[in-house]
């Protein structure tokens, strides 16, 4: 099946340790993150941080109700986690990387099963349109929420 990516991309002042772990943390932190607009519920059906994770998420887009778990898989542990849909439908990979100036930037990307016929052109048309701009949302969240997080100077983690 082919399939289509959308993505958007910000900027955090604190450390990328401290912003990966804020993403990595579906108890603690990263339900903060996730705009509530657009995201009725996440919660975690085992785990609860990184890899190993399995999530259920109620996600509210077009007057639309849509219910899906999620399995949580770490690439490379500290940079890339991804969040793959059960069933199939989907996979979003956060990005995590330093600046120059310790700040990090970070890619939310999905890549989306393409859906055949005319409705699989309007779904990609809706999602493409519509999806950069709640990344950008979480990626705002996101930056203004590790800034309110104490920094471990030891190990770039929240305490």
């Amino acid at each position: 099946m082919k399939h289509y990516r959308v993505s958007a991309s910000g900027r955090a002042d604190n450390p990328p340790a401290q912003v990966y772990a804020i993403i990595a943390d579906y108890r603690q932190h990263h339900p903060h993150i996730v705009p509530p607009e657009y995201f009725g519920r996440l919660d975690v059906l085992e785990g609860g941080v990184g890899s190993g994770t399995r999530t259920r998420v109620e996600m509210n887009v077009l007057g639309t109700a849509r219910v899906f778990e999620q399995v949580v898989t770490e690439p490379e542990p500290g940079r890339v986690i991804m969040e793959t849909n059960t069933d199939g439908s989907a996979v979003t990979t956060f990005t995590v990387e330093a600046s120059a100036d310790g700040s990090s930037n970070v890619t939310i990307a999905t890549d989306f099963a393409r859906q055949p016929g005319i409705a699989g052109v309007v779904e990609r048309l809706a999602v493409s349109l519509l999806f950069p701009r709640i990344y950008k949302k979480e990626l705002a969240r996101l930056a203004e929420y590790a800034g309110r997080q104490p920094i471990d100077p030891r190990a770039g983690h929240q305490r």
